[in-house]
């Protein structure tokens, strides 16, 4: 292929990219149109039971007025994750499951700003939205196999799998690994 069609090849796939970026698609008739607007997340129902879970501030889903509220039931129904790692709050490894942190804010449409986590006592922590990544944070509620009570850390515990990677083993991860956790603002 000489130069020159490779530079044009190039500068087409440039300008589609751009076109793409800026909400337009080409159509096989080679006429641009805009993009359709994303799908709306599905609708969050009512908590029926008690409320473990409430998150506030900048969400796109909610279920009351401002808030996504979620009880047991609304949380088990969500992706769920587990892992085994040590912890320096507890004796040997730890089998830990729940919710990824990452898969609770894309479902409610966060995508950036900080989260302000906030336990049951108002001890809080903020973490930048960019900081949160699949397979990383997760919100536990079962340790080794039973739910967790407000005595054993729960009912929601922000921990990480320490043992998987050197990255979650330094004091910022440390100090963001909030137990009984009750609920989440999102800020700007």
């Amino acid at each position: 292929m000489r130069s020159t069609t490779k530079t044009a090849m190039a500068a087409v796939i440039l300008s589609l990219s751009l076109l793409a970026a800026a909400g337009f698609t080409l159509h096989a008739q080679g006429a641009l149109a805009e993009s359709p607007a994303p799908v709306a997340a599905a609708p969050l129902d009512a908590p029926t039971g008690t409320v473990m879970l409430t998150v506030t501030g900048k969400i796109g889903v909610t279920n009351a007025e401002g808030a996504a509220k979620f009880d047991a039931t609304m949380l088990a129904a969500l992706p769920r994750t587990n892992f085994e790692t040590s912890t320096i709050w507890t004796e040997g490894v730890q089998a830990f499951s729940g919710i990824e942190l990452r898969a609770l804010l894309d479902r409610l449409g966060v995508t950036d700003g900080t989260l302000k986590i906030t336990a049951i006592n108002d001890y809080s922590v903020q973490i930048p939205v960019s900081d949160i990544a699949a397979g990383g944070a997760l919100l536990a509620d079962h340790r080794d196999g039973k739910l967790m009570t407000v005595r054993d850390k729960g009912p929601l515990w922000l921990v990480y799998p320490y043992d998987s990677a050197s990255e979650f083993r330094n004091e910022v991860v440390y100090s963001r690994s909030v137990w009984q956790v009750d609920r989440i603002e999102v800020q700007p």
